[in-house]
Order: C-alpha cells, then sequence, then structure tokens
C-alpha cells in the first residue's frame, strides 16, 4: 500500500468536514445517516434537493477531470472525500449511479457529443441514472441478456424491446444504461451494445419489486419499442461487453472507502445497542464483534491496496479487486447476523403499526440480498478461480 495523505490533503479533509458540518443543518438535518441500500425509500425528494446543495458547493464528480467538470482530485483526495462524506453521517447519494457508473463509463467510452450532453446533468445532480444490466434469465450471467435492439433506419433510431429486473432506483431516474444484444443471432459477450435511454416516454415501464423490508428500491423496467437516439449507442454495436465491463471496473473505485464508512457506521450502531441492553457483556458476542472489526480493517487494507495499484482509464480490474465483492458482501451479511443477535427477543417484535423495521432489524434482512445481486458469492468464486488463479473454466479429469 502506497496511499499516504499529505498536509495538503489534511487540509482538504478539514474543508470537506467543515463544508458538511455547515450544510447538513436546516431541513437536512434529518437526513443523517438514511438512505442507501435497504433504506432507499428514505426522503427521497430531499435527497434529491441534497444532491443539487452538493453541486452547488462543488461537491459531485470530484474525482472526475477537470476538463469534464469534476474537480480533478487525486486518488487521496478522493479517498478522504468519501471517508469524511460517511463520517457526517450524510445520506446515501441518489446520484451515485450517474456520477460512480454512468459518468467514467461516457467520460472513458464515450464520444465528444455523448458527453456534452449527459455530463452536466449528472454535475449538477438534476438527472438521474440506473443501470441496465440483470435480466429475469441473466443475473450474475450477464453475457446470456436477451433484451435486443435494432436499427429503424426510418425513425434513425435504435428501437429496444426487453425487460431488465433488480433496477434499483428505476422509479427515480431519468435515464438508463441498457446491455441490450444488436445481433440477434450472436450469443453470450458478442454482439452486444450499450446504450443510453431516456426513461420518461411511452415504452419504457417501471414496475417496483416490494422487497422482505417492505420497501421497494428495485424495480423490473420493460421495454417496449423503446427509442433510442442513434448516437445514444456507447461505442459501436459489438462492444457493449467491453464497455460493460469497463463499468464494472469503475464500481470498484475509491467509493469502496465510503461504502466501509457506512459499515463502520452500521458496526458502530450494533455496539451501541450491545452496550445499552447489555449483550456486550456475553464473550460470545463480544468476539464476533473483535471478529467483524478485524475483518472490516482487512477490507480497508485491501481497498487500499486496490486504489495504489495500477489501473487503467478503461476501469480494467486489478487482482486485488477480484477479491472484494466476495469479501465485502459475505462480511456485511455476517454483521446482519450479528445485529439481530445482539437484539436478542426485541429483536424479533415489532412494536405496533405501521410495524416499521428498527435500523438493525432492516439491516439484517436487507443483507441477505448483498450476496446475489452484482455477481453472486458463487460467481465471484469462479472469477477468483478464472481470472485471478487464471483455472481453467472446464477442468480436464483424468
Amino acid at each position: 500500500m502506497k496511499l499516504s495523505f499529505s498536509a495538503e490533503d489534511e487540509s482538504f479533509r478539514t474543508e470537506v468536514a467543515d463544508w458538511l458540518a455547515d450544510n447538513l443543518t436546516g431541513e437536512f438535518a434529518k437526513l443523517k445517516f438514511r438512505g442507501g441500500p435497504g433504506d432507499e425509500h428514505s426522503f427521497p425528494e430531499e435527497r434529491k434537493r441534497w444532491e443539487q446543495k452538493l453541486a452547488e458547493g462543488g461537491w459531485t464528480c470530484v474525482g472526475w477531470p477537470q476538463e469534464h467538470g469534476g474537480r480533478g482530485c487525486s486518488i487521496e483526495q478522493q479517498v478522504i472525500f468519501f471517508e469524511e462524506y460517511a463520517r457526517a453521517g450524510a445520506p446515501g447519494r441518489v446520484g451515485h449511479i450517474g456520477e460512480g457508473l454512468a459518468g467514467p463509463t461516457i467520460i472513458a467510452f464515450g464520444t465528444p457529443a455523448q458527453q456534452a450532453k449527459y455530463l452536466p446533468g449528472i454535475l449538477s445532480g438534476s438527472e438521474l441514472w440506473c443501470q441496465g444490466y440483470s435480466e429475469p434469465g441473466a443475473g450474475s450471467d450477464l453475457a446470456n441478456v436477451k433484451t435486443k435492439a435494432r436499427f429503424d433506419t426510418e425513425r434513425n433510431k435504435w428501437i429496444i424491446n426487453g425487460q431488465k429486473v433488480w433496477t434499483s432506483l428505476a422509479h427515480e431516474s431519468d435515464y438508463c444504461f441498457v446491455i441490450a444484444r444488436t445481433d440477434p443471432d450472436s450469443v453470450a459477450h458478442k454482439g452486444l451494445g450499450f446504450f443510453l435511454v431516456k426513461m420518461d416516454q411511452p415504452g419504457v415501464e417501471v414496475r417496483p419489486i416490494e422487497q422482505i423490508t417492505g420497501t421497494s428500491e428495485f424495480n423490473e423496467v420493460f421495454f417496449d419499442d423503446a427509442e433510442c437516439e442513434a448516437d445514444d449507442i456507447v461505442g459501436a454495436p459489438g462492444d457493449g461487453w467491453k464497455v460493460a465491463m469497463g463499468l464494472l471496473g469503475f464500481e470498484r473505485g475509491v467509493s469502496t472507502l465510503g461504502q466501509q464508512m457506512q459499515f463502520q457506521n452500521e458496526l458502530d450502531e450494533v455496539i451501541r445497542v450491545a452496550k445499552a441492553n447489555g449483550r456486550d457483556r456475553d464473550p460470545a458476542i463480544r468476539q464476533r464483534i473483535a471478529q467483524a472489526h478485524a475483518e472490516l480493517k482487512i477490507m480497508r487494507y485491501n481497498s487500499l491496496r486496490m486504489l495504489s495499484g495500477q489501473s487503467g482509464s478503461d476501469g480494467s480490474l486489478q487482482g486485488e479487486a477480484l477479491i472484494y465483492k466476495l469479501f465485502w458482501s459475505t462480511w456485511h451479511r455476517t454483521l446482519g447476523e450479528l445485529a439481530i443477535d445482539v437484539c436478542g427477543q426485541e429483536g424479533q417484535l415489532l412494536e405496533a403499526a405501521p410495524y416499521e423495521l428498527t435500523r438493525l432489524q432492516s439491516l439484517f434482512l436487507f443483507v441477505r440480498s448483498d450476496t446475489i445481486y452484482g455477481g453472486s458469492n458463487q460467481i465471484q468464486r469462479n472469477i477468483i478461480a478464472e481470472r485471478g488463479l487464471e483455472m481453467p473454466r472446464e477442468p480436464k479429469w483424468r
């Protein structure tokens, strides 16, 4: 790990912390520690306004190059921003898919016209994005997508038909980046396109999926002759897999440190409850808390190793990044189990109608999904074996 913070970086840390302290007030004070996975239903309109407040202060897209409207922050300063953001209890970002995934992908692979069209809305916090990858028959196996895109020469537009599922925040989004098959005879990762699709149009229908937590941050999205402008395909037809894999590399960027600060906030809440109800005196619970603390530190050190290594501008993954999803999702699921055990019998009860879950009850239920979405644990192990250990896909048995 080569990541270290200079005096200039620490001055930047103070600037970030001071701005957050000054602005997480008034109508935004109630947003502290709210939002994010498992809590996306909380204060959606206020969090949209918070995105625009961040933009006014120059705190969106801090890692984007200055020529594209960002601050051009170093890796160290980006780490500081995400850490201080989570430490301040600032709300889960409704613009994170645009800022962290769509924007960097358009910068890396898009045309100047696409960059001029889409980046300003992400920077200003006024346009939100969702991710059109998973389908009913293509979840962890992304190369199995069936959604099709054909080019209509008369309308000079791409026409998209198919279904996406588990689409986070689709009901709040203005745009969706969609993986669709441009060659109907193609199989696996060949013949795919990466499209930038407007959500507010007659050919797009969003249906919320109610989760075990009673909330609906995931959605089904149906494309029925949805239109996409001719020049809103990123790269050429057939380049979709390359662009999609580049995007997944950006997903494992500096925001991982902010994610870990959110995990720390959750662990702190578990410890607070354990101290309040006396469960901290149980040796087994104390050991599990200590293990969660130690593994969270390991997660941080691996992320620092990942961030301080060589990385491509196209989002290509390093070896260290291959294990990240498997590690954090398993850790988070285990934290949820610890949380409900710390709550004891009270964790099995809801006080009264409307029977809203406590923070730790919601954590316990929601983290079951962590080891499934974004590539299940089984798929992650296959990727590690094939790309990290360079094992053959099909073992040759003697």
